[in-house]
C-alpha cells in the first residue's frame, strides 16, 4: 500500500458559535480544530496498480488540533461518524472512479473545521443478479415474511460455524410483532429497491412508526427495557452499495449459507428494525425472498437476521396445493408401474443396520386389486433373514414443493418400519445429511398407531432428527391419509388433516432443491428396533401416491 497523499487545511476555520467565548465559559476553552490532515492510502496500490487491488478499499486517517471527532462524507451518498479519525471505507462503483471527500473535524462547543479532495479507486467487484432480483430490473416491493418462524432473529456474531449463521439465541414466532402498538408497527415496513439510471436505490416506508431495538430507544427519543414502535422519520430515498462479505458466515466456508454480498445504505438507512446499521449481508435470496444478517451497532457480539418476501403480511393465510401434477392409485394388476417406480436392491438399510434384503420379487411387491402391496417376509436371502421392497421414483419424477399425499394401511408385527419419504435427489455429491431428507410418514411395529413425521439435515439427523409424532387409532387395521406440504417458508405433516409437526424452512436448508419419493418396508435396524422371533410376514398397503403444487 502507498500513502496516496496528505490533505492539509489551507484555509480559515469555520466558527459556528461567533463571540460566545467571552460570555459562555461552559466548554471551557473553545478553541477550532486545526491543522486538519487526512491520510488516504489505497489497498493494494503500487506501481502496476495505481488504483489499488480491485477491492475498492480505502484507510483514511484524520489528525486535527483541538478535534474530538470526525465525520466522512462520500459522494457515492454514504457518511462515516469516526470519532478516532480512523475508518475503513469500501467503494463499490464498478470500474476505476473518482470520488469526492469532505471531512469534517469537530471541536469543543461544536465547532468544525471541513477539508474536501478526490480519490480515484479501483473496484472489481459486481453481483448484477442480485440486483436483478432485488428490484426485478425495475422496482421491487418487499415486506417482513411475518408468517415464518425466525422472521426476526439474533445469534452470536463469533467464529463457531455451528451457530453464527442463523438466530441461535432468538428466533420471532409467526406474527409474533402483531397485535399490540409497541411493536405491531414493524409489519407496516414496506421496503422498495429500484433502479435509477444504473444506481440501486432503496426505500423505507414505515408509516412514520419505527420498531426499535430496547438499547438504542434513546435514539427515537424513548426510554425503557423492551423493542418499541416509536415515532421517527425515515423517508427519503438511500443510495445502495453493494461489496464483497468478510463476515464470519463467510470464512465458514459453507456453500449456500450465504451469498457473500453486502448491502450498504446511505444516510443512515435500514431495513426496517433500528440497530444502528446500514450495512446487511445477504445471506440467501431468490425472485421473491431474501435472508439478511447484519451485525449490532453498539454491540459486534450480535448478528440480527431478517427474513423478507414480495408478498405482503397476511396472518393466517396458508399457501394452497391444489393442482395434481403426479399421482399412482395403482389400479392396473401386476409389477408397479416402471415409468412411476423403480427399485433399490440390496441389504443394510444403507447405514441403518436394517435386517432385510431389498428384491423386485413379486413375493415382496405388486399391485393387485387397486393396491400396492409390499410385503416384508422372514426369508433368507444370502446374509439376510428378512426381504423386503423399496419403490423409488429417482430420475422418473423429481420435483420441488408442493402436497405430498398417500393413503395407507400399516403392516403389524414388531420390527416392521414402513415409511414413506422423500430424499434430496443430489445424494450422490451432497452426502446424507446434507441433501436432506423428508419423512412425510414412519411406523414403527414396536410401537403400534404412534405416526412419526421428521426432517433429517445437517444439524438434526440420524436419532437427532427434527421430529414429532401423533398417536392414531388402527393404523393397521384401516386405512389413513398421510401428508406433508412442503413450500420455501415450511413443511407440515399432517394425519387425516391434522396438523401435528411444523418446520420452518429458511434458504440456506437443503429443502430447497429437488427430491424424489420412496416408499418401503424395512425391519428391524436403529429405527425398528428388536423383531418378534414368531414374524412371518405382513403387508403394508397403499391405495395411492399423489402431489400436488
Amino acid at each position: 500500500m502507498k500513502n496516496l497523499s496528505k490533505y492539509i487545511l489551507l484555509f480559515a476555520t469555520l466558527l459556528l458559535l461567533v463571540n460566545c467565548q467571552d460570555d459562555d465559559h461552559s466548554f471551557g476553552d473553545i478553541n477550532s480544530p486545526s491543522g486538519l490532515v487526512v491520510d488516504a492510502v489505497i489497498v493494494g496500490e503500487d506501481t502496476e496498480n495505481p488504483d489499488g487491488d480491485g477491492s475498492g478499499l480505502v484507510n483514511f486517517t484524520a489528525t486535527a488540533n483541538n478535534a474530538i471527532s470526525y465525520k466522512y462524507i462520500f459522494s457515492d451518498g454514504t457518511t462515516v461518524n469516526a470519532p478516532n479519525g480512523i475508518t475503513q471505507k469500501r467503494f463499490t462503483q464498478s470500474g476505476v472512479n473518482t470520488y469526492s471527500i469532505t471531512v469534517l473535524s469537530t471541536g469543543k462547543g461544536g465547532v468544525t473545521s471541513t477539508i474536501t479532495f478526490d480519490v480515484t479507486v479501483l473496484s472489481n467487484f459486481s453481483d448484477p443478479a442480485a440486483i436483478q432480483k432485488l428490484t426485478g430490473g425495475t422496482s421491487k416491493k418487499w415486506y417482513w415474511a411475518a408468517g415464518e418462524l425466525g422472521h426476526l432473529g439474533v445469534g452470536p456474531n463469533n467464529t463457531d460455524a455451528a451457530v453464527n449463521y442463523y438466530g441461535n439465541y432468538y428466533q420471532a414466532t409467526p406474527f409474533e410483532k402483531a397485535g399490540s402498538p409497541d411493536s405491531s408497527c414493524l409489519y407496516d415496513n414496506e421496503l422498495t429497491f429500484s433502479l435509477d439510471n444504473g444506481i440501486l436505490k432503496f426505500e423505507l416506508d414505515n408509516g412514520g412508526r419505527t420498531f426499535f431495538n430496547a438499547a438504542l430507544l434513546s435514539v427515537g427519543g424513548g426510554g425503557g427495557n423492551s423493542d418499541l414502535c416509536l415515532n421517527y422519520d425515515v423517508s427519503g430515498q438511500k443510495t445502495v452499495q453493494l461489496g464483497p462479505s468478510s463476515s464470519f458466515v463467510v470464512g465458514n466456508n459453507v456453500p449456500g449459507q450465504t451469498t457473500g454480498t453486502t448491502m450498504s445504505f446511505s444516510d443512515g438507512g435500514f431495513m426496517g428494525y433500528y440497530i444502528a446499521q446500514s450495512t446487511y449481508e445477504i445471506l440467501s435470496l431468490t425472485e421473491n425472498r431474501m435472508v439478511v444478517r447484519a451485525v449490532m451497532g453498539g454491540n459486534e457480539s450480535l448478528a440480527w437476521y431478517h427474513t423478507f418476501s414480495t408478498s405482503p403480511p397476511n396472518q393466517g393465510v396458508e399457501e394452497t396445493f391444489d393442482n395434481l401434477v403426479w399421482s399412482d392409485e395403482f389400479d392396473v394388476n401386476g409389477a408397479p408401474n416402471d415409468a412411476n417406480w423403480s427399485y433399490n436392491i440390496g441389504a443394510g438399510g444403507w447405514g441403518n443396520n436394517e435386517l432385510q434384503y431389498y428384491t423386485n420379487s413379486a413375493e415382496n411387491v405388486k399391485v393387485q386389486d387397486g393396491l400396492l402391496k409390499i410385503t416384508a417376509k422372514k426369508q433368507i436371502f444370502g446374509t439376510a433373514q428378512y426381504t423386503s421392497a423399496r419403490l423409488v421414483s429417482e430420475n422418473k419424477f423429481e420435483f420441488k414443493y408442493g402436497k405430498i399425499e398417500f393413503r395407507a394401511k400399516m403392516p403389524t408385527g414388531a420390527g416392521t418400519w414402513p415409511a414413506l419419504w422423500a430424499l434430496g435427489q443430489n445424494y450422490e455429491t451432497n452426502i446424507w445429511p446434507a441433501c436432506g431428507e423428508i419423512d412425510v410418514m414412519e411406523h414403527r411395529g414396536n410401537s403400534p398407531n404412534v405416526i412419526h413425521g421428521t426432517l433429517h439435515y445437517p444439524g438434526n439427523s440420524g436419532g437427532n432428527g427434527n421430529t414429532n409424532t401423533i398417536t392414531i387409532n388402527n393404523a393397521e387395521t384401516e386405512f389413513h391419509v398421510y401428508s406433508a406440504t412442503w413450500s420455501a417458508t415450511s413443511i407440515k405433516f399432517y394425519v387425516d388433516g391434522t396438523l401435528y409437526h411444523s418446520y420452518a424452512n429458511v434458504g440456506t436448508s437443503p429443502f430447497n432443491l429437488d427430491f424424489f419419493l420412496i416408499i418401503n418396508v424395512a425391519m428391524g435396524g436403529t429405527f425398528g428396533g428388536n423383531v418378534d422371533p414368531a414374524f412371518t410376514q405382513s403387508t403394508m398397503e397403499v391405495d395411492y401416491v399423489k402431489v400436488y403444487q
